[in-house]
């Protein structure tokens, strides 16, 4: 490659944003975990809300920005949760405005489901823990802080959810969710 055909490639890698998905899933396979795959999340997220093209290819957009996350984030709790909390929005958000179908991504059932198992708390027991938070350990806060941020979308999701007890969990959900730290 001539230094022409490095610069031109440069400059193009910088603005991701004109890419096709095939290109930037192409770009994507293969890369290591670093802040490339996070400009490729959030590029690729900018897709999926303001692109005017047809439903199949915003959801593919979608697809690759959750793989994009996923791929990105490490194992740490904070790591964790922080992938956890862009992937339960973005599948919120599709759900709102794309509209779900039988994809378990895209499915207000599945989400509800994964949200209640990515919780290591029950809600009761959530709230009375964080009722003397600031007594608390370091850890103990960051666990509660978590679990408050992990049902940062659940309010935008219920009215999606047919009634059954994940609803009903995530109701509860949504009313301790207010008492965390």
């Amino acid at each position: 490659m001539d230094v022409d055909q490095g610069d031109q490639m440069q400059k193009s890698i910088t603005n991701l944003s004109s890419w096709s998905v095939e290109d930037v899933e192409a770009h994507m396979a293969g890369l290591p975990r670093g802040q490339e795959l996070e400009r490729i999340r959030v590029v690729a997220q900018s897709h999926v809300n303001r692109s005017l093209e047809p439903r199949e290819v915003r959801l593919r957009w979608a697809k690759l920005s959750l793989a994009a996350n996923k791929q990105f984030h490490g194992d740490e709790p904070w790591s964790q949760t922080r992938m956890r909390c862009q992937e339960f929005r973005l599948r919120t958000w599709v759900i709102e405005h794309i509209g779900p179908d039988a994809d378990p991504d895209w499915n207000p059932d599945a989400l509800a489901e994964d949200t209640i198992a990515a919780l290591s708390l029950q809600p009761g027991q959530a709230e009375a823990t964080a009722a003397n938070w600031r007594e608390l350990p370091i850890e103990q806060i960051g666990v509660l802080r978590r679990h408050k941020n992990l049902t940062g979308h659940i309010d935008r999701l219920m009215p999606s959810l047919r009634p059954g007890p994940i609803k009903d969990q995530l109701a509860a959900w949504a009313s301790v969710r207010a008492h965390l730290p």
